[in-house]
């Protein structure tokens, strides 16, 4: 083939081929388009063709359990309201409602009738003591009241209560009533079953430590273990103080000789007090702790003890 020829048939298949590349890429483009669309389209297929195939669950929500709500201020107790009540309603008579104790007991208690006592009726309770308090339902309390006359007659009124949602209001909702008093419970075991002799040396301590708190006379400072405060009585009661009986819950405490420092003992202290009106049995739940050979007072159950000590 000549030259010629040859150089016209390569210009005649240049622009074929750029032809072919052409429609190749027209091809792509329009398979890259059609991906597409089928993608974007599948989406929502997709999700409409899941919500139609599975059902819906619905779960309902666990019911909220009531929640008990008491109204009356944690705290309120109107003992000391029924008491008040009942010692103005003992000591009143509709004869004569314009008595300060007729006032009184009208103003605690508007729709409560004052009693009718007789000419020779017993004479006015000398005392008036709430004993008892129950909550029977939210601001709804009834009180027991005792009622002591001076030929030592001991009478029980049950009093209905109401207060208020703040705890700061109260009314004597209807008319006492008498009822029985609350029955004595039993004696329950006491932990005090050591008895420790009353010349030994613990005896002897807190005897002259409660000797010097009831009477006055010499300083407690002494008998006090490091640390602990205590203030006597002022003034004070009586005149001489003396140990009737000492008892322990440990076995400790009845040792002949104070045990090694550190040994702690709980006692329970039986004195006799005396003044010029008489002689008094009284009673003390008592700590102490063995240092230097004696014993010091750590705590006291009826004092004012700080830092270490039991109020």
């Amino acid at each position: 083939m000549s030259p010629g020829k040859q150089a016209a048939e390569s210009q005649a298949a240049a622009p074929m081929a750029a032809g072919i590349e052409l429609e190749k890429m027209r091809r792509r483009v329009r398979l890259s388009r059609l991906v597409l669309f089928i993608a974007i389209a599948a989406g929502p297929v997709a999700l409409g063709v899941a919500v139609l195939s599975r059902p819906t669950t619905v779960v309902a929500a666990p019911a909220a359990k009531p929640t008990t709500v008491r109204t009356t201020a944690v705290g309120t107790d109107p003992a000391g309201y029924a008491q008040l009540f009942i010692g103005a309603w003992l000591r009143s008579s509709t004869d004569d409602a314009t008595t300060a104790q007729a006032r009184l007991a009208q103003s605690l208690a508007p729709d409560v009738d004052l009693p009718d006592p007789a000419a020779d009726a017993p004479p006015k309770p000398e005392s008036v003591s709430a004993v008892r308090s129950v909550q029977r339902d939210a601001g709804q309390w009834a009180v027991t009241v005792a009622a002591q006359y001076d030929d030592g007659q001991v009478r029980y009124f049950a009093v209905p209560v109401a207060a208020d949602s703040s705890g700061d209001s109260f009314t004597v909702t209807g008319a006492p009533g008498v009822v029985a008093g609350p029955a004595r419970a039993g004696m329950p075991e006491s932990p005090y079953s050591v008895t420790v002799p009353t010349g030994g040396d613990l005896s002897s301590a807190v005897g002259e430590f409660l000797g010097a708190y009831l009477t006055g006379s010499g300083g407690m400072d002494r008998y006090l273990a490091p640390g602990v405060r205590l203030s006597p009585v002022s003034p004070a009661p009586y005149t001489a103080v003396g140990v009737q009986q000492v008892l322990a819950v440990e076995e400790a405490a009845a040792a002949e000789r104070v045990p090694v420092d550190g040994t702690t003992a709980r006692v329970l202290v039986q004195v006799e007090a005396r003044d010029g009106a008489g002689r008094w049995p009284l009673a003390y739940e008592t700590g102490l702790k063995s240092r230097s050979g004696r014993w010091e007072v750590t705590a006291l159950e009826s004092g004012t003890v700080r830092n270490g000590g039991r109020s």
